[in-house]
């Protein structure tokens, strides 16, 4: 009874291997079909040989995930310089720029033969309201005179880079953190610069205090011209600080801004109160201060760097002065 036993039972015990493995047989066949279609429909091509690992629509894939990650981004090109410049937003801010050159502050510019051909140059200027229109103002102002390819860049201060909502769209218009640093690089590429040595003091003036320069720190800007040996072209501002005249200035517990401006439109107004006034402007560019005959070892006499910068300061001060004896008003 075993010797008949055991033939049935090696017979029982090899026929569901087989089953087994034609289900699995059959399975990749089908799968292999599946991929084979998705590979004619999606892949663009011919279907890959059956051995390929790879997914068959990887290419669809990447198409996506590159769509997904530029999603609501079509205004950036891609290609920005070092320090975030995109050329398609400066393009598309120029009629802005134009606007308020032309119709909005009606720039009246004066000085334009002071300003060299090209860079390296550092443009140093009063400083105008927290916001900075002036760097902008002035740095369409010698893309006008110059050529776009000269397009300056302009500092500002770090409370102000460090904001998410302000950052990412001053730097692609140009705006630079203020540091030495930047400086030395920039102007070492052959850019023109702006600065405003007056930094937050000047930025976070009340309206009595308009158009009264303040100190320029420790004389950072002409050590770099030493350095550097770039020309310093001194420039005077005037309608700036009226287009947001701050009144008074509330410092939140929070302490998430310095403080915040209180002025005639806002907060009253809410965020139209933001917009800056239609004051006249005046921009009056100096003669340059030709500082390279100096040589670089000079910028280690901290007493002619002080004076330098006190003559600096006052240069400005004297243009300013005169761009306010010369508009008629402050709305014309």
């Amino acid at each position: 009874m075993s010797d008949d036993a055991s033939p049935k039972g090696a017979i029982t015990s090899e026929r569901p291997d087989e089953e087994r493995a034609a289900e699995l047989a059959a399975v990749r066949e089908a799968l292999e079909g599946l991929r084979r279609e998705l590979q004619l429909r999606f892949g663009g091509g011919a279907a890959e040989p059956a051995g390929e690992r790879s997914l068959p629509n990887a290419e669809l894939f990447a198409d996506l995930r590159r769509s997904l990650a530029t999603l609501g981004m079509s205004e950036r090109s891609g290609e920005v310089d070092e320090f975030g410049m995109d050329e398609v937003v400066v393009r598309r801010a120029r009629p802005v720029l134009q606007f308020l050159y032309d119709r909005y502050w009606r720039v009246d510019l004066a000085g334009a033969e002071h300003l060299p051909e090209k860079g390296p140059c550092l443009l140093v200027a009063n400083r105008s309201g927290l916001l900075p229109y002036d760097g902008l103002i002035i740095t369409h102002t010698v893309e006008q005179l110059r050529s776009p390819a000269a397009r300056p860049r302009f500092f500002v201060a770090d409370w102000l880079m460090t904001l998410p909502f302000a950052q990412p769209y001053l730097a692609r218009l140009g705006g630079v953190r203020a540091c030495r640093e930047n400086a030395e690089r920039l102007l070492g590429d052959g850019h023109f610069v702006v600065v405003f040595p007056e930094g937050m003091k000047g930025a976070a003036k009340v309206f009595r205090d308009r158009y009264r320069l303040q100190r320029f720190g420790r004389g950072g800007v002409i050590r770099v011209a030493l350095e550097t040996g770039v020309p310093v072209v001194p420039i005077g501002i005037v309608g700036a600080e009226e287009a947001h005249p701050v009144l008074f200035k509330w410092t939140p517990p929070g302490r998430v801004l310095p403080f915040v401006p209180v002025t005639p439109t806002f907060p009253l107004l809410g965020p139209l109160g933001a917009l800056p006034l239609p004051t006249k402007w005046m921009v009056r560019i100096g003669a340059p201060l030709e500082l390279s005959e100096l040589g670089p070892e000079a910028a280690r006499d901290e007493l002619l760097l002080s004076r330098l910068t006190e003559d600096l300061r006052a240069e400005i001060q004297a243009l300013v002065d005169t761009g306010l004896r010369e508009r008629e008003g402050v709305w014309s």
